[in-house]
């Protein structure tokens, strides 16, 4: 037993946990996933270095890519899907590979995780310009372990999420990140504390390396194109803030840039449509170097 994952072991305090009052039962769940919260603290050293790493090739044109298994691939493919809506990342430069396919994410596909061969034919693109994410619980995930293999024989950056020390995930990746949450209330439910841990790690990797690549500004997700009406809302709402302007002449502005929420602001500040498009360009799309280079008015609070 003792080269068990630690996600796997079972502890002896919820032995009885179904016998518990249901009120109880509920703390304990709830102590569990406050202790999976607080087991990323230690980690924040080697995600801000992997962050630091992943931005450096994603500024030259690389992919973000994820991998996984079972929950913690859900939760890589959750994570991923989540950042073209919000910072406008390409979905072109945006790769969920997932054990089993997009099946598997309904509907547990059991052997799927097994798959080496399969997962060096779907991290076979990635290379030297490209960022890999892998997550596996008790990061002996041969699917995911495989994916991280290859694509970092491949000259990708490889990162590895994983909740038990000294894993197979963690020792093939570049960037290994460990999680430390031990064992579950319910013996192996990794969905539980594990999942938790790894969902707050890739909240702050993915927000940070966004941060980092230009697409938040004074706090904002500046990125976010504003493709239906509550988002235009939101947009216009921004720029009112942005710009010190009302309503009108945000939503104006909005509509000439096509729902690009940055080159509204250059344009609320002077600029045209096109020299607007030509500042982002030449600053990789960060408002910050816009400003620096004297392109733009900055805020009167900036």
């Amino acid at each position: 037993m003792s080269d068990l994952p630690q996600t796997e072991g079972a502890s002896p305090r919820y032995a009885d946990i179904e016998t518990w009052p249901s009120r109880s039962i509920l703390d304990a769940l709830l102590e569990n996933q406050m202790a999976a919260v607080a087991a990323v603290r230690p980690a924040l050293p080697a995600l801000e270095a992997a962050v630091d790493a992943a931005a450096q090739r994603l500024r030259a044109g690389g992919r973000l890519a994820y991998a996984g298994a079972g929950t913690s691939g859900r939760i890589g493919v959750q994570d991923g899907a989540e950042l073209p809506p919000t910072f406008d990342w390409p979905r072109d430069r945006l790769l969920l590979l997932m054990a089993g396919g997009e099946t598997a994410l309904v509907r547990a596909v059991e052997d799927a995780e097994d798959q080496t061969d399969q997962a060096r034919i779907d991290a076979a693109p990635l290379g030297p310009p490209d960022v890999l994410i892998g997550l596996a619980a008790s990061g002996a995930t041969p699917y995911t372990v495989a994916c991280i293999q290859t694509a970092r024989a491949a000259g990708a950056l490889t990162i590895g999420i994983a909740n038990s020390p000294a894993s197979p995930l963690l020792l093939a990746a570049e960037h290994p990140i460990l999680l430390p949450t031990g064992p579950e209330p319910i013996a192996g439910s990794t969905r539980m504390g594990a999942g938790t841990a790894q969902k707050v790690a890739l909240n702050l990797f993915s927000t940070l390396l966004m941060t980092r690549l230009g697409r938040v500004y004074r706090g904002q997700m500046v990125d976010m194109l504003a493709r239906n009406a509550k988002l235009r809302r939101r947009a216009v709402r921004m720029l009112c803030g942005l710009a010190s302007v009302d309503a009108d002449r945000a939503a104006t502005a909005l509509a000439a840039a096509g729902g690009h929420l940055k080159i509204a602001l250059l344009v609320l500040r002077g600029m045209s449509v096109a020299e607007a498009a030509a500042a982002l360009e030449r600053a990789s799309g960060d408002l910050r170097r816009v400003e620096a280079s004297g392109s733009a008015v900055r805020c009167p609070d900036s």
